[in-house]
C-alpha cells in the first residue's frame, strides 16, 4: 500500500505489469477481495483497513486489461455471510467486467452503494 500511496495506482500497476510479464507468455491475476477498503467489500473473511477504494481497484482491472498480458483471472475471498446487500459480489462481479475492457463511471449523481453507472464500452 506505501507504493500505491507514494507512487500512484498507475505507477505501481505498470510496473506490477512489466515484472509479472517478464519471461512468460501467460499472466494470471488472482485477486483476494481482501485487499479492498471494508467500506467497498464487507463481505470478506479479513477485512483490510485502508484497503484499495474503489476507484483504485477499477484502474488497476482497467490497466490490466490495457496491458494486453492478462490471460486468466480469479476473484476470491467473497463470503456471502459477512456480506452487506451482496454489495461484495456484485463489486467483484465489476471488477471482473472492468478486467475485460468495461469501464465503470461514477457520476456525482450516484450513490455508490446502489451501484455505479455503466457505459456501453466493451
Amino acid at each position: 500500500m506505501k507504493e500505491i500511496d507514494e507512487l500512484g495506482m498507475a505507477s505501481v500497476m505498470k510496473e506490477a505489469v512489466k515484472v509479472a510479464g517478464r519471461g512468460v507468455k501467460e499472466v494470471h491475476l488472482s485477486f483476494d477481495v481482501d485487499a479492498l477498503d471494508p467500506m467497498e467489500a464487507p463481505g470478506t473473511g479479513t477485512p483490510v483497513k485502508g484497503g484499495l477504494t474503489y476507484r483504485e481497484a477499477h484502474l488497476a482491472m482497467e490497466l490490466l486489461h490495457e496491458s494486453g498480458e492478462l490471460t486468466s483471472a480469479e476473484f476470491v475471498e467473497v463470503n456471502p455471510i459477512l456480506d452487506s446487500a451482496n454489495h461484495t459480489a456484485q463489486l467483484a462481479v465489476e471488477l471482473m467486467l472492468s478486467t475485460l475492457g468495461k469501464k465503470f463511471a461514477v457520476s456525482s449523481h450516484s450513490d455508490l452503494r446502489s451501484g455505479p453507472e455503466v457505459s456501453n464500452a466493451l
